[in-house]
């Protein structure tokens, strides 16, 4: 095997977002390393002041969302008519496309949230394709018991240990994976790597050993190249999503909610939201 080594360490950043609500923020827009991740938001919070306002209705262009929540609940609408609720361990994935307009609230019952927002982004050729939504309950996840590490797929193929897990959400298989792993402490697990193609991974709990150091939560672990990676938990166990996905290599232009490859797409899409035309 030709073992993948981690080339950077990028750390989460406190921010707000939506209607206050508080996140830690990994942002990778036109990172070379992300690609094609454009952004990892952690949302965790026992207080409910910390993120009540939610996400209020606000557009996309361009790009790919997938909320995966740990606890709590979010209910999501949008301009399509698609309307989902999700509970602790489900999914929901949406492709903007050519526009959409969403919101992302909690329920009124949640007083604690633990849940994660990825941004994919989308190939120049797929940017104003149709908008498409689907949730996933944690029912209908895929998950492996390793004995020393357990794991649920959202998307994607993986290799674990030699045994194969495949994520229910094919529709965003194509451009990312995304794999939630508990190691034991101490514990290490093997994950295949496709060549050529981006493998992260974003620790929320415990630690990871990397080159003799301990890594802690809230950071993401940036992998070169080869066809294997062999992860190392600390002593206190480590839990963290695996993110993998082919790097599309295109230039990107990047304005608040709207992912595009040049300025002037930018611009025709801030003008396009302000005509109505994402309703």
């Amino acid at each position: 095997m030709n073992a993948r080594q981690v080339i950077e360490i990028r750390p989460a950043h406190p921010s707000r977002d939506g209607d206050g609500v508080a996140i830690q923020r990994i942002a990778g827009m036109g990172h070379a390393g992300m690609d094609p991740i454009l952004m990892v938001d952690e949302l965790r919070s026992n207080y409910r002041e910390d993120f009540a306002g939610g996400f209020p209705p606000h557009p996309h262009r361009g790009m790919q969302t997938l909320t995966y929540m740990k606890a709590g609940g979010i209910v999501h609408q949008d301009s399509q008519g698609n309307r989902g609720e999700i509970r602790g361990g489900g999914a929901q994935w949406m492709s903007a496309g050519r526009g959409i307009i969403h919101s992302e609230m909690p329920t009124q019952d949640t007083r604690g949230l633990h849940g994660f927002q990825l941004w994919v982004n989308l190939p120049a050729a797929e940017k104003m394709s149709p908008p498409r939504y689907r949730d996933v309950p944690a029912a209908e996840l895929a998950t492996l018991d390793g004995g020393h590490f357990s794991a649920t797929a959202v998307a994607g193929d993986w290799q674990l240990d030699g045994a194969a897990l495949r994520g229910p959400l094919h529709e965003l298989a194509e451009r990312a994976g995304v794999l939630d792993v508990h190691l034991q402490p101490d514990g290490t697990l093997g994950v295949a790597a496709e060549a050529g193609h981006t493998l992260l991974a974003y620790l929320y709990q415990g630690s990871l050993a990397v080159r003799g150091q301990r890594v802690g939560p809230q950071q993401l672990l940036v992998t070169g190249p080869g066809d294997g990676w062999t992860l190392q938990a600390g002593p206190e166990g480590a839990e963290f999503l695996l993110l993998a996905g082919p790097p599309l290599g295109e230039p990107v232009a990047h304005y608040g909610p709207f992912v595009m490859n040049t300025q002037a797409q930018i611009e025709q899409a801030i003008r396009d939201y302000q005509a109505g035309e994402f309703a």
